[in-house]
C-alpha cells in the first residue's frame, strides 16, 4: 500500500479488511511502498515518511497484528529495487502501455506530470515487489488482476531467458480475488487520494456528514421531489457496505419516496465514521523506536516471522 498518508474507507474495503482475514490462514508480507509514491508524488517528499507512519498507525487500528503478520517499508529492502532494475531489462514497453490504471490515472490526474518513466514504469515494480519473495498469491479485487497478469507474463519472460535446466526461477503467482465492493468518492468516482474524493478512517462525524453532503445521488433525478433508485445511488452503494438491513429497507424506501436526503446522509455518516486508530495517534515515536525491529526490516530478519 502507497505511503500516501492517512487511509481512506476505500483502503479498508478494498484491501485492509481482507488483509486482517488472511493474516489468519497465510504467511502474509505486508509493506509500505514509499518508492510507488514517489510515481507520482515525486516532486514533494517532504511528507514521506510521516505518511509512512501514518499508515502503519492505520494498519494496527484496522487489526494487522505484528505476530501474525510481516510488515516493513519497501525502501528498507534495497532489494526490490535492484529486482525491478534486472525485470526492467527485458519487461516490452507496448506491456506497460496498455496496463488499464496507467491510462485511467493518465486521463484521470491532470494537476501532475506522469509523462514520466518511473510512472509508466510502476507495474514492473510491483513485479518484482510480488516475485522477490515467490510469492503463491497475490490478493487483489478485479480491478487489479490485470497487474498480476502482467507480473506472470515477465516471471514467464525471464525464466524462458534465464532458467536454464531448471523449471523456473520465479514461481508464476495467481490472483487472489478477494470480495473488494467498488468504493464510490464523493464525486462518484472510485475512491482514491489523487481524485480527492475520499472519506478517511480518521474522520470524525460531522466531518464525514460534511463529504457526503456533497456526494451525487441518482444522476436521473432532476428535482428535489422526484423518487430516486438507490441502485444507481452512490450513496446507496456505500449504504450497501457499511449498512444493516433495516436501516438500508429505511433508506430504500425513503430514495424510492423521495423523502428528505439529508436523512439518508446521517444514517451513512454515523456508519462511515471512526476514530478507531486514535489510540495509535500518539505512538509514533513508539513505533520508530522498541517496536522498530518487530515493524521494519533488518538483514536477518526479512522473511521470517515477526
Amino acid at each position: 500500500m502507497r505511503s500516501t498518508g492517512k487511509l481512506h474507507l476505500g483502503n479498508y474495503v478494498g484491501a485492509l479488511e481482507n488483509w486482517v482475514r488472511m493474516q489468519e490462514e497465510y504467511d502474509c508480507f505486508f509493506f509500505i511502498a514509499d518508492w510507488h509514491a514517489l510515481t507520482t508524488d515525486y516532486a514533494d517528499t517532504s511528507r514521506l515518511k510521516e505518511n509512512s507512519v501514518e499508515v502503519l498507525l492505520d494498519w494496527l487500528a484496522a487489526g494487522l497484528d505484528p505476530a501474525k503478520c510481516v510488515m516493513f517499508i519497501q525502501s528498507h529492502v534495497p532489494a526490490h529495487a535492484e529486482l525491478h532494475l534486472l525485470l526492467s531489462m527485458i519487461t516490452p514497453l507496448g506491456w506497460l502501455e496498455r496496463v488499464p490504471t496507467y491510462k485511467e490515472q493518465k486521463e484521470n490526474i491532470k494537476e501532475k506530470d506522469l509523462g514520466t518513466y518511473g510512472f509508466l514504469g510502476y507495474p514492473v515494480l510491483q513485479s518484482a515487489d510480488i516475485l522477490i519473495y515467490k510469492a503463491d498469491v497475490v490478493p487483489v479485487g478485479e480491478d487489479q488482476v490485470a497487474h498480476v497478469e502482467l507480473t506472470r507474463e515477465i516471471a514467464r519472460r525471464f525464466n524462458g531467458f534465464y532458467a536454464g535446466k531448471r523449471e523456473y526461477v520465479f514461481p508464476e503467482p495467481a490472483s487472489l480475488l478477494t470480495p473488494a465492493p467498488k468504493l464510490p468518492g464523493t464525486d462518484g468516482r472510485k475512491m482514491s487520494k489523487s481524485y480527492g474524493n475520499t472519506v478517511l478512517l480518521t474522520d470524525p462525524e460531522p466531518v464525514v456528514r460534511l463529504k457526503l453532503k456533497t456526494m451525487v445521488t441518482d444522476p436521473a433525478r432532476v428535482r428535489r421531489n422526484d423518487p430516486g433508485n438507490p441502485d444507481v445511488c452512490p450513496v446507496g452503494d456505500l449504504h450497501k457496505i457499511f449498512s444493516s438491513k433495516e436501516t438500508m429497507a429505511r433508506v430504500y424506501e425513503g430514495c424510492r419516496s423521495s423523502r428528505n436526503r439529508l436523512h439518508r446522509v446521517q444514517e451513512l455518516g454515523r456508519r462511515c465514521s471512526g476514530e478507531d486508530s486514535q489510540p495509535y495517534a500518539g505512538a509514533p515515536k513508539k513505533i520508530r523506536g522498541q517496536s522498530a525491529p518487530r515493524l521494519g526490516y533488518s538483514g536477518s530478519w526479512l522473511g521470517s516471522r515477526a
